[in-house]
This record gives structure tokens, sequence and C-alpha cells, in this order.
């Protein structure tokens, strides 16, 4: 009977003790570090561990709750190698990003082929104008030559005897057409960039509004039966 008596006053007692010790302790008490290292040898510390600085440690409360779980510590390559994976990543999302914006952009300027078509059609409207002022430019050119021609025929036989200022005519007549000529070619070259460009878009856009009609065909709801 004194046994299971004193047995009931010590187990109060311990519990009396574990609670005032748990009052005690702070809420930031240090905390302990455990790990296990590459030998498979279970570590436990007061503060992280080096020989675990290649993996995961978990850092423990007093109680043995799991506060956190730190990874492992990279080298200053690791880390080098880390961040440029991080900066294609994001440079990549910024590439996407961009491109969903351009071809929302892209829908909302042609939302249909017939909008397209006007489009690539007043683009090359446009040159064509210009190319038919430099058409026009060049016949009167050529006019221009046939009348200095009728005045060289005085000079048929010794042309070095002809006016200075004809020759000087003779030669800016030559220089204009060719400059002419030229620019009919770099406009030929800028009628070609512009199917180039509403090709390659107009193949871009064909995915896009079939993508948006299927959207839409699938945002209607089924009749019922």
């Amino acid at each position: 009977m004194k046994n299971r008596v004193w047995s009931s006053v010590a187990g109060g007692l311990v519990w009396g003790v574990c609670v005032a010790a748990a009052a005690q302790t702070p809420p930031n008490a240090q905390s302990i570090y455990t790990c296990v290292d590459r030998q498979g040898r279970k570590i436990t510390s007061d503060r992280p561990i080096p020989e675990c600085i290649d993996r995961e440690q978990r850092e423990l409360g007093p109680s043995g709750t799991l506060r956190r779980v730190i990874g492992p510590t990279l080298t200053q390559q690791e880390r080098e190698a880390l961040e440029a994976q991080r900066r294609m990543e994001q440079e990549e999302r910024n590439r996407l990003a961009e491109e969903r914006r351009r071809e929302r952009v892209l829908l909302a300027r042609y939302p249909d082929p017939s909008a397209h078509d006007a489009e690539r059609a007043s683009s090359l409207a446009l040159v064509d104008e210009v190319m038919a002022a430099a058409l026009k430019r060049i016949a009167e050119l050529h006019l221009r030559r046939k009348a200095l021609d009728l005045e060289m025929e005085f000079y048929t036989k010794d042309p070095a005897k002809a006016p200075m200022a004809l020759r000087r005519q003779l030669a800016e007549n030559d220089e204009q057409l060719q400059e002419q000529q030229r620019f009919l070619a770099g406009q030929e070259q800028e009628k070609r960039r512009i199917h180039q460009r509403f090709d390659a878009e107009l193949a871009q856009l064909r995915q896009l509004w079939a993508s948006q009609r299927g959207d839409a065909a699938a945002a209607v709801p089924a009749a019922p039966r």
C-alpha cells in the first residue's frame, strides 16, 4: 500500500516538474539539427551539421517537432549553374508571354481572313502607287533623251565637238534613268517582302482562327436531348 502511494506521489512530482520545465522553455529555444551522412550515420547537433552539407538536414524544436527541412548547401559553381538555369527559364517564360501578347494583337488586328486580305492589298497598293510615279518619271526621261539624241545628230561624225552642256545633259539623263531603274527594282523587292510577311502571318493566323473557333465551339452548351 505504501509503495502504491509513493508511486502515485512520485509520478505527480515528475509530471509537475515536466509541466514546469515546459512552461519555462522559451518559444525560440535552441534548435536541434539531425541528418544521415553519406556513410549512413545519423548525426544530431545543436547547429547545422558540416558533414551533411551535401544533403538534407532537419531542424527540430526542443520537443522534437519539425521546424523546417534545410536543403543541401550548393558550391559556388553549383549556385552559378542553378542561377543560369533560372535565368534561362525566366527568359523562356518571358518569350512565351511576349508570343502570347503578339498573338492577341494579331487576332485583334485581323479577326478574319478578309481583314488580312484587305491589309495586304492596301500595302501593295501603296507600293504600286510609288512605282507608277517612277514609271512616269522614266517615260519623261526617255522623251528627254530623244530630244537630246536629235541634237547630237549634228555631231555624229565628231561627238567631241558637241557642246559641253549637251554632253552633260546626256550624262545626267543616263544617270537619272539608272537611278529610277534601281528604285523600281527596290520596290519590286519590297512587294516580295510584303507578300512574304503576309504569307507568314496568314499561316499563323489560320492556326489562331482555328483555335479560336474550337474554343468557341467548346463553350457552346450541348443541346438537350
